[in-house]
C-alpha cells in the first residue's frame, strides 16, 4: 500500500500535523477534531491496494471503478457519502511539440480528501506545497484542496494553449511561405496538430459543466464561501476553451488555405506541362509530315527544304514560347 501512497497528512487549523502511520486511525483522528481533515494521495493503485481505502472511507463503488479504470471524461458526481470529481491535466512536451493528458480523481467527504492520479504531469506536489504555505486557504478543509487542484489544472490549460499558439504561428508561416515548403510534410503536420488540439478539447470542454456546478449553490462537501473562487476558475476555464476553439478554427482555415495552395500549384504545373507539350507538338507534326516518305511531296527536290523546315519549326516554337510566357503559363 505504501508503494502507491504519494503523500498522506492530517491538517488542522490550516497547518500540517504529520504523516500518519495508519490511514484508518488518521481518518478517525481527523473526524474527531473540529477543523481537521486527512489528505491522502495515491498514484495508479490496483484494485487490491485501493480496496481498504475505499472501504474505510465509504467511497461509492461506481466512483471507485472509475478511479481504478481511468479513461474518464472530466465530470462531477455527487454520492451519499462523498463527492467525486475527474480532471484531466494536460502536459506539453516542447521537444516534439506534443500534448498528452493524464487523469486526476478527487474524492471529498466528511473530513477527508483522496486524490488518485493516473499518468504523469498532475500538479499535486506543487499544489500541496502551495496550500501548506497558505493556512488561511487550507482552513477551508477539503474544499480548499478541490479548489487549489482545479485552479492549478485550469491555469496550466492556459499555459499550454499559449505554447500551442506559438507552434500554430510557426506552422502558419510555413504554409504561407513563398516556397510553400514540403506539401506532404506540411499536411501531415497540420493533421497531427489537429489531433493534439482535439486531445486538448477533450480535457477542457467537458470540465465547463462541473465548474459551473461548483460555482453554484447546493453542492455537498463544498463550503458556500468557496463559490466565488470556483467562479474564478470557471472564468479561466472559459478563456482556455475559447483559446482551444480559436486554435481549432485557425487550423481548419490553415488546412483549407494549404489545400487551395496545392490546387493552385497543381494548376500552374499543369499549365506549364501543357505549354511545353504544345511547343513540342508543332515540330513533331511537321517532322511527322515530312517523314512519311511519299514519292510526290512538295519541296522534296528543293535544296533549301531542310533548313526551311527546321527554321519553320524553330519559329513556331519560339512564337509559342513567347505567347505562353506573356500569359504567365511559363
Amino acid at each position: 500500500m505504501r508503494a502507491v501512497i504519494v503523500d498522506c497528512a492530517i491538517y488542522r487549523a490550516g497547518r500540517r500535523l504529520r504523516g500518519p502511520t495508519d490511514v484508518v486511525a488518521a481518518l478517525t483522528e481527523a473526524r474527531d477534531s473540529v477543523d481537521g481533515f486527512l489528505w491522502i494521495g495515491l498514484h495508479e493503485p490496483t484494485a487490491e491496494e485501493f480496496d481498504r481505502v475505499s472501504t474505510e472511507f465509504g467511497l461509492h463503488p461506481l466512483a471507485v471503478e472509475d478511479a481504478l479504470k481511468a479513461h474518464q471524461r472530466p465530470k462531477l458526481e455527487v454520492y451519499d457519502d462523498s463527492l467525486f470529481m475527474v480532471l484531466k491535466p494536460v502536459h506539453y512536451e516542447p521537444a516534439d511539440d506534443t500534448v498528452s493528458t493524464s487523469e486526476l480523481m478527487l474524492f471529498l467527504g466528511d473530513s477527508f480528501v483522496v486524490t488518485v492520479r493516473h499518468g504523469e504531469g498532475a500538479p499535486l506536489s506543487e499544489v500541496r506545497r502551495r496550500l501548506e504555505s497558505a493556512p488561511d486557504v487550507l482552513r477551508q478543509g477539503p474544499t480548499s484542496v478541490l479548489y487549489a487542484v482545479s485552479d492549478a489544472v485550469v491555469d496550466h490549460y492556459i499555459d499550454v494553449a499559449a505554447e500551442l499558439q506559438v507552434d500554430l504561428e510557426e506552422l502558419e508561416a510555413e504554409v504561407f511561405a513563398p516556397s510553400g515548403g514540403d506539401a506532404k510534410n506540411t499536411a501531415s503536420r497540420i493533421y497531427t496538430f489537429k489531433r493534439q488540439v482535439l486531445e486538448f478539447r477533450r480535457a477542457t470542454g467537458p470540465l465547463a459543466s462541473p465548474m459551473e456546478r461548483l460555482a453554484g449553490p447546493g453542492v455537498p462537501y463544498v463550503v458556500e464561501s468557496a463559490r466565488p473562487f470556483f467562479r474564478d476558475v470557471s472564468d479561466h476555464l472559459t478563456r482556455a476553451n475559447e483559446q482551444v476553439e480559436g486554435l481549432d478554427r485557425l487550423l481548419s482555415d490553415i488546412l483549407s488555405a494549404h489545400l487551395a495552395q496545392m490546387g493552385v500549384r497543381q494548376n500552374d504545373d499543369m499549365r506549364k506541362i501543357s505549354a511545353w507539350a504544345a511547343m513540342a507538338a508543332v515540330p513533331t507534326m511537321v517532322a511527322g509530315v515530312y517523314g512519311m516518305n511519299f514519292t510526290h511531296m512538295p519541296e522534296l527536290d528543293w535544296a533549301w527544304s531542310y533548313p526551311a523546315v527546321v527554321g519553320l519549326m524553330a519559329g513556331a516554337v519560339t512564337g509559342l514560347y513567347r505567347l505562353f510566357k506573356r500569359r504567365g503559363w511559363l
